[in-house]
């Protein structure tokens, strides 16, 4: 089953997520919400200035953006939203099966 996934761009999304379930994983942090609709899958993504420099930031970035596309259209839940929040020297670094195997055991883990 694959379902439609959309990026959050407003900063109140990324408020109401943090205030729901998260969970870490060795190469990001998972933030989960479960709006209580039936509406598209949504995601959004973020990396502090102690992950790097400018370039470093846009790199994990890319990666989780990557890793998203892949995963949450068979794997996230309608009706959620999920921050992906890149880690120092983890993100970017990481192998990108592992990255992909860190999600994946994050939103087992959210979903209960």
């Amino acid at each position: 089953m694959t379902t439609e996934v959309e990026t959050l761009r407003r900063r109140a999304d990324f408020l109401a997520c943090a205030r729901g379930k998260r969970q870490g994983t060795k190469g990001m942090m998972v933030q989960g919400l479960d709006r209580g609709d039936d509406g598209p899958v949504r995601v959004g993504f973020t990396c502090s200035k102690k992950v790097g420099n400018a370039v470093a930031r846009n790199r994990a970035k890319r990666r989780l953006r990557e890793v998203a596309r892949l995963l949450l259209p068979l794997h996230g839940r309608p009706g959620w939203d999920y921050v992906l929040i890149g880690s120092r020297d983890r993100t970017a670094d990481r192998p990108f099966d592992e990255l992909q195997a860190d999600l994946l055991h994050a939103l087992r883990k959210l979903h209960g």
